[in-house]
């Protein structure tokens, strides 16, 4: 792609909690870039990006959908992601696309859990980001309050580049206080606090002349804009603190170079459901988010950061390249499988839509048909400038998959199986000898979701058991374990590792120090595959996690050895080295933010307390009382339906995953371990080896 073109390209994310109208700010955009001729209905289930039949039942995005609009010679990427908690794997792999975002917050809410999870995920990537204040048509809108909570809870460089005129039935659009197109025709000058021709917003947010005069609410969110600009730079502090006010022209110049540094976040209202501001939030995303970069003479490299699969043309891989060109029926690298595949359509998805064009160039986004063993998160080429994987979902909750009509099981097995590879957190269990399907999920929402997908895509009734916390282990002190695996003939393996507690949230770390003459580099990488696998069950059934392992001690023998001893005498190692040191159980919390009148408060937190809940003092907000703090899981999975009528309706509930912590000594948890433990070795190396009788 040469540079005219790229720099006329945005691949942009639009990002929001749940019900802050993200979907029907995409549908306003296509709709006024002549994309789409009549706008759709989230409620009705009309709406572009929706377009799955359980999406369309349910009023709610549960898949990320593209789509993609001109606007002033620029063409624009949009990936409209679910906006529910319990589809954040599908925000997860949405970042590895994208070069700068949109994030909607609803100007009655405000600032939500999944609004700050999504934010501190943006900051992580450094990805561009504008703050769009939606619903300000709405009973209860402030504009004040909500940039007043982005500037506590997200961030204190949120710079409003427009004011709004009005609030709830009075709100009219809002005035642009820099320009926010590509190209602006910039009036001459403007200190801080005025200026002769400045521009005021009809209700479509089309610009229109105004008179000098301006109000009180405009030179607020004026000086709130000038205040933010100076703290973002040093050279723009000093000279602000110089002389107290910047020209038009510096606001003009600074604005849009330090947004695309991501050093300052636009924040833009509108009314989408009316149809008010969505105008100029298109040009602010053509104008203050940048371009991508990739060089089509460079190495190809790119990620897979979606798949799904065609009735016709089998499986599809949506591919963001970050260097070189693919074009139709060439071979490629996959770098992660370690194979090459041939291309045998490359297609632009536009919602339901899609065409033919052939080839793909860096910096863009496409769907490749033809990679049959393609899996999201998948390198393809070099690798070079793709972006690392930004964890996001963490699955707490586990269930077990039902049937009634037997003969139904295989094509149970097979449709779970496919809908784990589109998305590999639901990390399906088959345990074939018992006949049982295991799923990890998010949420309720989720589980009634897969429901309705089983029977609407595939044509199979399902239903599940009651949901299950996940927990984990981690082991109790430091220790060894120790495996001579050297009977029954032909097999040598021994093995020697040291288990030590590591921090909390470290996940596993694993070294060896073994020399490679004792111990071929082969035997010993076979080693290193099979130590997470070893610790997917721990003693009491659950992921063993937050340790370090290091091989201390290994030997091969050259006669006896087979390439698979040590796969076999690894997890006989690990869980001997756990039995002897003992594990603790790590339990998962959630992180949450209450707001209620103050005569619930009082009732609210002793029903925190009963659930082992820890929180902080208390805010008081007018007449409003504020809690934030952590709360297990396990004793909270009916809370959110509970705090309802607790609160008759009024108070207000974000929750949001923290982290896993050791559980109180009287609680415990135990699952049943799949298949034979490895501490039984005897009957372990027998089932390993496929010899041991069928009962």
């Amino acid at each position: 792609m040469d540079t005219m073109k790229a720099e006329a390209l945005r691949n942009i994310g639009i990002f929001a909690h749940v019900d802050a109208g993200k979907t029907t700010t995409t549908e306003g955009m296509l709709y006024r870039s002549g994309r789409i001729r009549q706008l759709g209905s989230v409620d009705e289930g009309t709406s572009q990006t929706d377009f799955l039949e359980v999406e369309r039942a349910r009023g709610i995005s549960v898949r990320a959908a593209s789509a993609r609009f001109e606007r002033n010679g620029a063409t624009i990427n949009l990936i409209d992601t679910p906006g529910h908690v319990d589809f954040l794997s599908e925000v997860e792999r949405s970042l590895r696309a994208i070069d700068g975002a949109v994030l909607i917050l609803s100007a009655v809410e405000g600032v939500q859990a999944q609004t700050e999870v999504i934010w501190h995920a943006l900051r992580e990537r450094g990805i561009p980001t504008l703050l769009y204040v939606n619903k300000m048509d709405r009973i209860g809108a402030s504009a004040e309050r909500t940039l007043d909570g982005i500037r506590r809870l997200l961030t204190p460089l949120a710079a409003p580049v427009q004011a709004p005129q009005g609030a709830e039935e009075t709100f009219g659009g809002a005035v642009p206080l820099v320009p926010l197109g590509m190209s602006p025709a910039m009036p001459t000058s403007l200190d801080a606090g005025g200026g002769e021709e400045a521009a005021t917003s009809t209700g479509t947010g089309i610009a229109q002349p105004r008179s000098s005069l301006r109000s009180e609410q405009e030179d607020t969110f004026r000086q709130h804009l000038v205040e933010a600009v100076a703290d973002a730079d040093e050279e723009l502090l000093l000279r602000y603190l110089d002389r107290g006010s910047f020209t038009e022209m510096e606001l003009a110049e600074a604005v849009p170079r330090l947004a695309k540094e991501a050093r300052l976040y636009p924040v833009l209202f509108g009314a989408s459901g009316r149809g008010i501001g969505i105008e100029p939030l298109m040009d602010a995303m053509i104008g203050l988010l940048p371009a991508p970069k990739g060089n089509e003479d460079a190495p190809l490299s790119g990620v897979v950061f979606r798949v799904e699969r065609d009735p016709a043309m089998g499986r599809i891989a949506y591919v963001r390249l970050y260097g070189g060109r693919i074009r139709n029926r060439e071979s490629v690298l996959n770098r992660t499988r370690g194979l090459e595949e041939k291309v045998t359509q490359i297609r632009r998805i536009d919602g339901r839509r899609s065409e033919d064009i052939g080839e793909l160039h860096a910096g863009d986004v496409a769907a490749v048909f033809g990679w049959s063993e393609a899996r999201i998160g998948d390198i393809i080429g070099s690798g070079d400038g793709v972006p690392g994987e930004t964890r996001l979902a963490v699955p707490l909750l586990t269930v077990q998959v039902q049937w009634k009509d037997e003969a139904k099981y295989p094509a149970i097995a097979a449709a779970l199986r496919e809908l784990a590879e589109e998305d590999p957190l639901l990390d399906l269990q088959w345990l074939q000898e018992q006949r049982e399907l295991h799923l990890k999920v998010m949420g309720p929402i989720q589980i009634e979701v897969l429901t309705q997908v089983m029977s609407s895509r595939f044509g199979l009734d399902i239903g599940f058991g009651a949901p299950s916390v996940i927990y984990k282990e981690t082991p109790a002190g430091a220790g060894e374990g120790f495996i001579a695996y050297t009977m029954p003939k032909p097999c040598w393996a021994i093995l020697r590792f040291r288990i030590e507690p590591g921090e909390r949230g470290s996940g596993l770390r694993y070294e060896s120090l073994e020399r490679n003459e004792r111990l071929l580099e082969s035997y010993q990488n076979e080693v290193a595959r099979r130590v997470p696998e070893a610790l997917q069950q721990g003693l009491l059934g659950w992921e063993v996690t937050d340790l370090r392992v290091t091989l201390v001690e290994g030997e091969h023998h050259v006669w006896h050895t087979h390439p698979l001893d040590f796969a076999v005498a690894t997890p006989m190692g690990i869980m001997d080295g756990l039995n002897r040191i003992g594990v603790k159980l790590l339990e998962p919390l959630l992180s949450f933010r209450i707001s209620v009148p103050e005569e619930h408060g009082g009732r609210i937190m002793n029903e925190l307390i009963a659930m082992r809940g820890e929180f902080d003092t208390p805010q008081l907000r007018g007449e409003r009382m504020e809690l934030s703090g952590t709360l297990p899981v396990a004793t909270s999975l009916d809370f959110p339906a509970r705090f309802g009528s607790m609160t008759k309706g009024r108070g207000i509930l974000s929750t949001a995953f923290a982290a896993y912590r050791e559980c109180p000594a009287d609680v415990r948890a135990e699952r049943p371990r799949r298949g034979v433990n490895p501490l039984d070795q005897s009957k372990y190396i027998l089932y390993v080896r496929k010899a041991l009788a069928q009962s």
